[in-house]
């Protein structure tokens, strides 16, 4: 793929309406971040809607550049060192809310890249809702994109990034 045809390919991904389930789930600003090389791994990131009356959730994921693909989530030792670990319950997303799926925190783990994956490559990723069912989504590729804002749980703004989170008020 010619660069240009990449930086169409994610301007179009960029600009498209969010992606939707059935019953109404939907998925908001993903992208992933890839080591690029096959064999290596990568993470997607985005936001998942949910203004349905009733909570649901994020129990699988998948998709053909991995050959295998996790939910996974970072969580502090005893010694304070960050640890990612597979959350094989998945993720509650609350009835009228939304949970992010961010760097330094819950996340999809690619393992196992069984392609080349470069910046401005869409990726599909297909996710599994407990209510919502199936729900394929079309993931740019962007090495470059640093942490987005989301909120914890007192209402304080986080700035996430690899290994360090930042809390401002």
């Amino acid at each position: 793929m010619t660069r240009l045809a990449r930086l169409l390919a994610l301007a179009a991904t960029l600009l498209a309406a969010p992606a939707f389930a059935d019953e109404g789930v939907m998925i908001q600003d993903p992208y992933a971040r890839t080591m690029g090389g096959i064999g290596t791994s990568g993470a997607v990131f985005f936001t998942v809607m949910n203004p349905g009356d009733a909570e649901d959730r994020l129990i699988g994921a998948a998709s053909d550049v991995a050959e295998k693909v996790e939910l996974h989530t970072h969580k502090e030792d005893a010694n304070g060192v960050m640890q990612m670990l597979h959350v094989p319950e998945g993720f509650a997303i609350p009835a009228g809310g939304e949970h992010a799926l961010a760097r330094g925190g819950d996340h999809v783990m690619l393992m196992g890249l069984t392609r080349e994956v470069a910046d401005g490559d869409v990726i599909s990723l297909t996710l599994t809702f407990e209510k919502a069912g199936a729900l394929v989504v079309e993931v740019p590729v962007d090495n470059a994109r640093k942490g987005g804002m989301a909120m914890d749980h007192s209402g304080h703004q986080m700035q996430h990034g690899h290994g360090q989170t930042e809390t401002t008020d």
